[in-house]
């Protein structure tokens, strides 16, 4: 049999796909008993995938049942209710279902022309966010894989537009000889915001760097004056405190004199579907751009965010394409909005997922996120730990007693496997980050949690002698 021949028997039989599909609801079974984090155990039984490429063809059935037996038990159960690491969201279960039929229709989302569909859903996100983030109608948004390419895009349309005001065409001109543009930063910009800027030829060194407050947020009184050359970069959510700038002032400066504001906004920005955290956002839709993602604060599967610009000339030049071979249509072509030809259809799922929850959902949702983090926040305090910052939104940083036991508190409670969090360093502490932002968390979980802290702090004296 060739393997043309094997592969339509296998699509026609269906076969290997039930096994998927069985595999798939034992995993979601499970997910609340398996380790939050892979043990020691299971990360070895992946060598099982150190082999030399076979010579002949395996089964599907074989590789799906290695995939399962080795796989599944070294992956990160972040679709539980205890996984608080990364600002990595769980996933909303009708968009695992509707991601796993467009899996099956395995969309080129490029154009109107390769995936209709993915275009006409687009077209009707595009929407849906500009009414829930209440966003200027001229407003327009590309998909992408996540904020760090959100971020690249907007950079690129702020780039353009600028200087398109100082008479530069780059793309014409190019770079070289172009007038200089003032980049304006608080020192807690987001990590992927500088790699961006250095992707699009800006360094460390070109950015005019302010101080933020004890919390990561821009000074304003640090803000120099502004003009139309300016490129100044807000924050809704930072990654440590989940505190949020003051866009409603820095806005107004900024529309005076023709400045571009754009706002990094991975998890924070959707503080604007809550009716009790909305005030977090005051003034954001005076912004240039946004950048957001789905799979944090919504809970879509990965890969999903998206880029919002309010001046649509701007984001489609700055992320042009040509080709003979590019065809496109009256209706709305993806690629025009995405530095992507060939994409993933990633609003199809954002689309089931707004549509489930709705303006309701959405806010319940979020809002229970920042309740469980204040739940946590309490129940810490009360049994000795330091909240390092104030939780306005979903992120706590937690302290020990000094640098080290926070450190060893953060790895006895990663190698427990019963929750996973994150260590970061703020202000010069050594500090444990929470990030609750899954459906899942439950206020069980955080109790459990919150057990486990205090299970913790009275074993690791006794283990590194403190």
């Amino acid at each position: 049999m060739s393997i043309q021949e094997k592969m339509s028997e296998e699509l026609q039989n269906k076969k290997i796909f039930e096994q998927a599909r069985s595999y798939a609801y034992e995993y979601i079974d499970g997910i609340e008993e398996m380790d939050v984090f892979p043990s020691e155990s299971s990360l070895e039984d992946m060598n099982s995938f150190d082999e030399t490429l076979p010579k002949e063809s395996i089964s599907a059935k074989e590789i799906i049942e290695q995939l399962h037996e080795f796989g599944s038990p070294a992956t990160i159960a972040q679709t539980g209710g205890r996984y608080f690491g990364f600002v990595n969201g769980g996933a909303v279960p009708v968009s695992l279902g509707v991601k796993w039929l467009s899996d099956v229709w395995d969309q080129c989302g490029g154009l109107y022309l390769t995936s209709p569909i993915n275009a006409k859903l687009e077209t009707v996100c595009e929407n849906w966010l500009k009414e829930i983030f209440d966003l200027p109608k001229e407003t327009i948004a590309g998909f992408v894989s996540g904020t760090s390419m959100a971020n690249l895009c907007g950079l690129s349309a702020a780039r353009f537009h600028l200087l398109k005001n100082l008479d530069w065409d780059i793309n014409e001109n190019g770079l070289n000889g172009a007038p200089e543009l003032r980049i304006i930063a608080h020192d807690q910009v987001h990590a992927s915001v500088k790699k961006t800027l250095s992707m699009l030829g800006y360094g460390k060194n070109s950015i005019e760097w302010i101080p933020s407050d004890n919390q990561g947020k821009l000074i304003l009184e640090e803000l120099p004056k502004l003009d139309d050359s300016c490129l100044v970069l807000l924050q809704a959510g930072n990654a440590n405190t989940g505190s949020f700038d003051n866009f409603d002032q820095v806005c107004d400066l900024a529309n005076e004199v023709g400045a571009w504001i754009h706002i990094d906004g991975a998890f924070g920005l959707w503080a604007a579907a809550s009716k009790s955290l909305s005030h977090l956002t005051k003034g954001m839709e005076k912004a240039s751009s946004w950048a957001v993602d789905g799979h944090k604060t919504l809970n879509t599967p990965y890969d999903s965010g998206v880029i919002l610009c309010r001046h649509p000339d701007a984001l489609i030049s700055s992320l042009q394409a040509t080709g003979e071979y590019i065809i496109y249509s009256d209706h709305r072509d993806p690629l025009l909005y995405t530095p992507e030809l060939s994409k993933r259809s990633r609003a199809i799922e954002l689309w089931a997922t707004m549509k489930y929850l709705g303006k309701k959902g959405i806010d319940e949702m979020v809002t229970a996120f920042h309740l469980r983090a204040k739940q946590l926040e309490k129940g810490l305090e009360e049994i000795g730990f330091q909240i390092v910052n104030d939780v306005v939104f979903n992120q706590v940083l937690v302290a020990s007693d000094n640098d080290e036991k926070t450190k060893q508190i953060i790895e006895y409670i990663q190698k427990s496997g019963e929750c996973w969090l994150g260590g970061s360093t703020w202000q010069g502490k050594a500090v444990i980050r929470v990030s609750v932002c899954s459906w899942m968390t439950t206020e069980n979980d955080i109790k459990k949690t919150i057990e486990l802290f205090k299970t913790a702090e009275m074993t690791v004296p006794n283990k590194v002698g403190v």
